[in-house]
């Protein structure tokens, strides 16, 4: 069993982690996501950046896109977050519809979820088009994670679910897009679902690190769902998954055996019971006093 302690090591800093690239020497970047304290109790040694992701509409309430996904959920789930975690930087998610409308709006937005979760930065989708919000949110001290490639919230218009980079085109607008983001002030961007020679050139050309999820092994870090990761969902697992453990498999295992300690009584025993050792040793030679007629 491995003995990290999250208190012995450094706290994870946004300056600290925008220095982080492979090619100067420096370690990869590990990064997870987590929705609740616990989760990030039990990630915080092991992990660089905690995303608190609005895939969270998906993996824990049950929608079918991110789109759903409120500014109070994220606000609740994100502040949860912050209290389990001591070492990694956690990055919250701004959901859908919080800040495209303006870099005045973003700024709001964004302000109210580091002063009411504690978190460090906060995560946008976009290119291009969301440079100005990024410089906005950034010279007014909000750090921000940019995410381009595969944009969850924006598979309505993408496409859905496909590998980006693909076309001449594409590619150099995603090249671009990145380019205008590093200008723009992003400490790290996102690169996800992207043909692999496209993630490595961009990750060869930017001076902030870029974290894959689905792109390049070459990027600076890598990013995955941790419930992807450690097997919770049983029907489907992307391509670009690594499993980890089955923890899926083993909670089934593990309420299959407890419904059958039920029935079998063998569930709850004596000694998970409260009294029970004082009641047997109560003294019960004396006979019953009778009860009048």
């Amino acid at each position: 069993m491995s003995t990290h302690s999250a208190a012995a090591q450094p706290k994870i800093t946004v300056p600290a982690l925008k220095t982080r690239k492979r090619a100067d020497g420096a370690p990869a970047i590990v990064c997870l996501t987590a929705y609740s304290k616990p989760m990030a109790q039990l990630l915080d040694p092991y992990v660089d950046l905690i995303l608190v992701g609005d895939s969270v509409g998906m993996v824990l309430y049950g929608f079918e896109t991110t789109l759903p996904v409120t500014l109070d959920m994220m606000i609740a789930h994100g502040a949860a977050v912050k209290r389990g975690t001591q070492r990694a930087l956690v990055v919250v998610d701004m959901p859908f519809a919080t800040y495209q409308k303006s870099p005045e709006e973003a700024f709001t937005n964004a302000a109210r979820i580091m002063i009411e979760t504690g978190c460090s930065a906060v995560k946008i989708e976009g290119g291009t088009e969301m440079a100005e919000t990024v410089r906005f949110l950034s010279q007014r001290g909000i750090p921000v994670l940019a995410h381009i490639g595969l944009m969850p919230q924006s598979l309505a218009t993408s496409g859905g679910y496909r590998a980006h980079g693909k076309t001449t085109q594409e590619s150099a607008t995603l090249l671009e897009s990145a380019r205008t983001l590093e200008k723009a002030g992003a400490f790290a961007i996102v690169l996800e679902g992207m043909i692999e020679p496209l993630a490595a050139q961009i990750t060869r050309e930017l001076s902030i690190p870029t974290i894959g999820i689905g792109a390049s092994p070459t990027c600076d870090g890598q990013i995955l769902v941790t419930d992807d990761m450690i097997g919770l969902f049983q029907d489907f697992t992307p391509k670009f998954v690594e499993k980890f453990a089955n923890v899926g498999a083993q909670i089934s295992e593990a309420a299959a055996n407890y419904a059958k300690a039920i029935h079998e009584g063998a569930f709850p025993e004596d000694k998970h019971c409260f009294g029970v050792e004082k009641t047997k040793t109560l003294d019960t030679s004396k006979e019953p006093i009778s009860q009048k007629a």
